[in-house]
């Protein structure tokens, strides 16, 4: 037997935006929030795993060490770069060299990857 990968916990100051960013980056949409603050998204037919955000008082510091990557569908890596950049994302070097992805920052900060091959 083995464990199953049910959720992704992210920090966050701000849980709604952050959600809402991801929720149009991945297509996906909340399921949950509480009162505590904490928002869930998930994928639309329901998969598994789940993002959710958890509201903190602190700044983001240093550089994540787990990231999301994604994947354009239907379109190129460029063509989803432009789309990411104007949902909030931003490119950011953090001294990968010249790689085949792209990478950026979510609105408060936290890294993940565009690749380059499509997912579709």
């Amino acid at each position: 037997m083995a464990a199953k990968f049910t959720e992704l916990v992210i920090d966050a100051n701000d849980p709604e935006m952050l959600a809402a960013f991801w929720e149009a980056v991945l297509g996906w949409e909340r399921i949950d929030a509480d009162d505590e603050g904490d928002v869930e998204i998930a994928a639309p037919d329901g998969s598994l795993p789940t993002i959710v955000f958890e509201p903190v008082p602190e700044p983001k510091a240093v550089k994540d060490r787990l990231h999301i990557d994604v994947s354009p569908v239907g379109v190129d890596q460029e063509t989803e770069l432009e789309r990411l950049l104007g949902l909030g994302a931003r490119v950011i070097d953090i001294g990968q060299g010249d790689v085949s992805w792209i990478v950026l920052a979510d609105p408060e900060g936290n890294e993940f990857c565009l690749l380059r091959g499509r997912a579709d």
